[in-house]
């Protein structure tokens, strides 16, 4: 058979290869949802009459671009960055163009961020949600036809696949690892009820004094996750608990704040009090003395994200919740 003289359509191309148009349409856009058997009749007549795949024209038919939005809650937080870096190296690597935001921890302005980007026709949200982010607004989000991926945190009930570090296992081993030293007089530091992963830390902060058979009592200060709330959260500490031995906090920047106010009050971190942070920042094992912390690795988050951003772009089921492993880094802080 001749290619067919003018334009050759996806109609054209299902006649041709005795299959439904839908069945064409998922060959071109990738999907894993179709035969080998159908996708090589498709191929061999696209070929045979010389069918060109209009991207531009299709991205505007599915209303998708090539575009990813990274709605990012802080990038003032060292580690925000860090992660956004590395999920930026894994959406090029599959051929897509990140756009970064920041909402600032803003429920309103990731509102109005998100509103802004769909108008762009965005391929999908990346997403760690702001405190306060409601279930029933981001699965309006999906419903609309965004895939949406959480990352860092999730929001309880929401249709959005997450992927997260394993926050509960990461402060379980640090507050062993400083009651194994028969420290007992210890406290958790920052973070606040609007954040699933403050829920997390705290649960394996108390799942370690559990096992130690070791009071809950005034052992946890809520506080802004970052430098200042750090700084509040130990003048808090040190006015309810004055022989406080040991400080497993929420992240390194509330470490950071906290070792500053600790000074501030004439005592040494690991001389007088144990610090162990969370996230392995760089300025962690540069600081003195060197900050223990949990290590979570931005880089696999990215790539772990990407791989279920590709399923829901096939249009596959992803796993509802992806863990991704930490480990404790033990340095002079914490000895």
């Amino acid at each position: 058979m001749k290619k067919l003289t003018g334009k050759v359509t996806i109609w054209d191309v299902a006649k041709e290869a005795q299959v439904s148009k839908s069945t064409v349409s998922l060959v071109l856009t990738n999907s894993d949802k179709v035969s080998n058997k159908s996708k090589e009749k498709v191929l061999t007549a696209i070929d045979k009459l010389g069918y060109v795949y209009n991207r531009d024209a299709a991205a505007l038919r599915s209303k998708r671009s090539n575009l990813v939005a990274l709605v990012i809650n802080d990038l003032t937080n060292p580690y925000s960055a860090q992660l956004a870096v590395g999920l930026e190296k894994h959406i090029y690597d599959l051929g897509m163009l990140p756009m970064l935001v920041n909402i600032a921890e803003c429920v309103e302005r990731q509102k109005q961020v998100v509103k802004t980007l769909k108008e762009y026709n965005v391929s999908a949200f990346i997403m760690c949600p702001a405190p306060g982010t409601e279930q029933s607004w981001q699965d309006d989000l999906i419903n609309s036809g965004f895939p949406v991926i959480n990352i860092m945190r999730e929001v309880p009930f929401s249709a959005a696949p997450c992927v997260l570090p394993d926050n509960k296992k990461g402060t379980h081993i640090a507050t062993s690892h400083i009651l194994s030293q028969g420290i007992e007089e210890i406290a958790f530091l920052g973070g606040v009820d609007e954040i699933s992963d403050y829920h997390e830390r705290l649960s394996g902060f108390l799942s370690a004094l559990k096992q130690f058979n070791i009071s809950e009592d005034k052992r946890v200060i809520q506080a802004q996750t970052n430098r200042q709330g750090g700084r509040e959260a130990f003048n808090s500490l040190i006015k309810k608990s004055p022989h406080i031995k040991a400080i497993i906090c929420f992240n390194d920047v509330i470490a950071y704040g906290a070792i500053e106010a600790m000074r501030q009050h004439g005592l040494e971190p690991s001389k007088d009090i144990k610090v162990v942070g969370f996230d392995d920042l760089e300025d962690s094992r540069l600081m003195l003395p060197s900050l223990s912390t949990i290590a979570i690795n931005a880089d696999e988050i990215g790539k772990r994200t990407c791989q279920v951003l590709k399923e829901l772009l096939n249009q596959s089921t992803p796993p509802v919740r992806t863990l991704v492993d930490v480990n404790l880094q033990i340095r002079d802080s914490s000895q």
